[in-house]
């Protein structure tokens, strides 16, 4: 109840404007007490409902470090709750732990905004990043964001990172190294049966919220779930998640080279993960 009755009040002073402004780049609004409450929710959802199988978490380190994870489901994507809960297990809600969310929940919908950013969100700019890493704070980031979270429902044992290697830099600024995690089974979360990457073309997300997917999928409550911004109830699949050996980002490497050893290392691990659940099934 505390976890609720805290999540309206920030939502009752942001519409009052009795609090102010969010900024969604200050790593101040994280609270420690409330993710404390709300723990143990997230343990039943994770134990009863996804059924999560979570391995390697007993071996984190404590020192900064950046955590790069598979996305899965956008914003309703299950993955995110089992990563973060095993997260805060391991190393407790006291520790400093930040996750990147996109620039558009944080900055174009504050309320929500405001309400993630005191379980530890940060709008998804790599200064952000670097500056709680720097701090002595450990970082989750999604480096693939839509290319990954809206795949098609037959790519949903594929990794895609694309292009992007704006986290390898903040590793190699910041002297951490990159540590992946791996989840399966969150993708089926919802069918998604088109990328739309068309339509967001036509709409110009790119440019307007850089997104560059717009998903149709099939999804709870709602049947059909239409674009990027509808959350929807996760199917209960069951969900693995796996740690990986840390990867080192030396400065003077090429920011290509490492994305394509996480990414190779991370599909390594995604495919034995699929391969395990083949055979339980």
């Amino acid at each position: 109840m505390r976890t609720i009755r805290s999540a309206l009040d920030v939502v009752r002073a942001h519409i009052t404007g009795a609090a102010p402004p969010l900024d969604a780049d200050s790593l101040d609004g994280r609270d420690p007490a409330l993710i404390a409450s709300v723990l143990p929710f997230v343990r039943l959802s994770n134990q009863r409902y996804l059924r999560l199988r979570a391995e390697g978490f007993e071996t984190l380190e404590r020192r900064p470090v950046l955590y790069v994870g598979n996305h899965n489901g956008g914003i309703a994507g299950p993955d995110i709750c089992c990563t973060l809960g095993s997260l805060w297990e391991a190393r407790g809600p006291e520790a400093p732990l930040y996750a990147l969310a996109h620039d558009f929940a944080m900055k174009h919908v504050p309320l929500f905004g405001a309400v993630v950013q005191r379980f530890g969100a940060l709008r998804a700019k790599p200064e952000n990043a670097l500056r709680a890493l720097r701090a002595g704070a450990q970082v989750l980031v999604y480096p693939g964001g839509d290319l990954d979270a809206y795949r098609h429902a037959r790519r949903r044992d594929e990794v895609v990172l694309g292009p992007r290697t704006g986290f390898v830099r903040v590793a190699q600024a910041a002297g951490v190294p990159i540590v992946p995690i791996v989840a399966h089974g969150a993708h089926r979360s919802a069918y998604i049966f088109s990328e739309g990457t068309e339509i967001a073309r036509l709409l110009r997300l790119k440019q307007r919220a850089r997104l560059e997917r717009f998903p149709l999928a099939l999804a709870l409550p709602w049947g059909l779930a239409m674009g990027p911004w509808i959350p929807y109830l996760p199917l209960p699949f069951p969900i693995q998640l796996r740690v990986l050996a840390p990867i080192p980002a030396p400065a003077g490497a090429n920011p290509e080279s490492i994305r394509e050893s996480v990414r190779v290392e991370m599909q390594r691990a995604l495919d034995d993960l699929a391969l395990r659940a083949r055979k339980a099934s």
